[in-house]
């Protein structure tokens, strides 16, 4: 008997797995496991096909409730804030996208963002909803994000990052580090802090993040570095400079967490300087080199 196919979900959906219980319907069950969600948004939801089944199909509202079914469902945030920042593409064939993402746009929903998103944008862009992205970079952070466009050529792009076979470089202004001396090899171990969306670099244990470091420019109060993440861990490239005694300018989380009022408005004045400056790899389909480049650029003001 042959293999079915994998479906293949319309990107941007969550995911739950139904929990114990005995709600009589999906609708009673949805309810109560989301609660801070109404009844009238769930019954919407069901009306225009929002809620879907492992398959993506969508589900009916009067659908008895089983445990354990897989249930996929699209967010929506009400009166969502418009970042005013354009992505532009920088690439696109059969099998690959390559866009250039502007600081505070997020790349996937998450939290109050949903349709300003770069996924959610290039989806209705270029009318395409089996976009999905190969690798993310924080939504602080400006540059290259890459986009897988076919599903069946996916994960030959996802393994280059799995094996690390693509060369990412970066770049930072932050303060001045003359004690050191470049290039610079920075390796520590990145553990999970508080709150739980920081990281912290652990005193003990083997090493598990490494970073090259660069100077490219030095000015009168910062440096215009070079960054080559070895490894993807989270927040490396923030978490390695605050280490280092160096900051990333603009950065609300390292090494000070800002209060929340202040991390949750953002100051389009004074973005992260950190960019994703350039990717090359050597394309998994027929050999090719490829590098792309981004056309952003940092700004120091001194």
């Amino acid at each position: 008997m042959p293999e079915r196919p994998v479906p293949t979900l319309p990107a941007g959906a969550s995911t739950v797995h139904l929990p114990v219980g005995d709600w009589p319907t999906l609708l009673e069950g949805l309810c109560a496991r989301f609660p801070t969600v109404s009844r009238a948004r769930w019954l919407d939801r069901f009306a225009r096909g929002r809620v879907l089944d492992a398959e993506g199909q969508p589900l009916a509202a009067t659908q008895p409730y089983r445990v354990g079914q897989r249930v996929h469902y699209f967010r929506e945030v009400e009166a969502e804030t418009p970042i005013p920042f354009e992505e532009t593409v920088l690439h696109q064939d059969a099998h690959l996208l390559v866009v250039d993402k502007p600081h505070f746009l997020p790349v996937m929903p998450s939290g109050a963002y949903v349709e300003q998103t770069l996924l959610a944008r290039l989806m209705k862009r270029l009318d395409n909803p089996h976009l999905v992205p190969i690798h993310r970079i924080d939504r602080l952070t400006a540059g290259l994000v890459l986009f897988s466009v076919d599903p069946a050529t996916r994960d030959a792009y996802q393994a280059l990052f799995r094996q690390r076979r693509i060369h990412k470089t970066y770049e930072a202004l932050a303060p001045a580090l003359p004690q050191l001396q470049f290039p610079y090899l920075h390796r520590s171990r990145l553990e999970p802090g508080e709150p739980f969306f920081r990281m912290r670099e652990g005193v003990g244990g083997e090493p598990n993040s490494e970073t090259r470091i660069e100077v490219l420019a030095r000015h009168a109060q910062h440096w215009h570095y070079q960054l080559e993440p070895v490894t993807g861990r989270k927040h490396q490239l923030r978490v390695h400079m605050a280490g280092l005694g160096a900051p990333i300018l603009g950065d609300p989380f390292y090494p000070v967490l800002l209060e929340r009022a202040q991390r949750e408005t953002d100051d389009y004045r004074r973005p992260l300087q950190l960019l994703a400056r350039r990717l090359v790899f050597d394309d998994p389909l027929n050999g090719q080199r490829r590098c792309f480049d981004s056309r952003l650029a940092l700004h120091l003001d001194d």
